[in-house]
């Protein structure tokens, strides 16, 4: 994985993620290549959730970090917006997700969810934001704090 702090990160422009990662969904879906997964030097990974609402299945392309104990994290920044994004109120919603089914590049399997709280969040947070900075400047343009998700492995797909 790429060190993050030595390379120029760009913001996405938020009206434009949603049809960004239908397409970068679309990929992974048909490919298993290093350029489909590795995008701004950031590894991605594919998470299905079903709507709490519609109870339809979504499936959204999020890059990850991994923590000290090899579980991935993924940030619920939607690039600074006031508000979560959709994929991260589904999986917080255990009664309509009570696992996520997560593909990697050469792995998929099921996880739980585990939204970081208190010491666990400001411990995570501070190395994941050293490595990747601009997390910090997505924090800076909101009131909410940005929610990290623990994924843990819960069994083979």
């Amino acid at each position: 994985m790429a060190d993050q702090r030595s390379e120029k990160f760009k913001t996405p422009d938020r009206a434009g993620i949603p049809d960004t990662t239908r397409a970068h969904v679309a990929e992974m879906e048909a490919s298993r290549a290093d350029g489909v997964w590795v995008k701004a030097a950031m590894a991605h990974m594919l998470v299905r959730t079903l709507g709490r609402k519609s109870g339809k299945e979504h499936k959204v392309a999020l890059p990850y970090w991994v923590d000290e104990s090899g579980c991935a994290i993924v940030v619920a920044s939607f690039a600074g917006a006031d508000f979560h994004p959709a994929w991260f109120h589904n999986l917080a919603d255990k009664s309509a997700n009570p696992e996520l089914f997560c593909r990697f590049q050469h792995e998929d399997f099921w996880a739980d969810a585990v939204i970081l709280e208190a010491d666990d969040h400001a411990k995570v947070w501070e190395a994941l934001t050293t490595d990747r900075p601009f997390y910090r400047d997505y924090q800076a343009l909101t009131e909410r704090r940005l929610p990290l998700v623990r994924l843990v492995k819960t069994r083979a797909a």
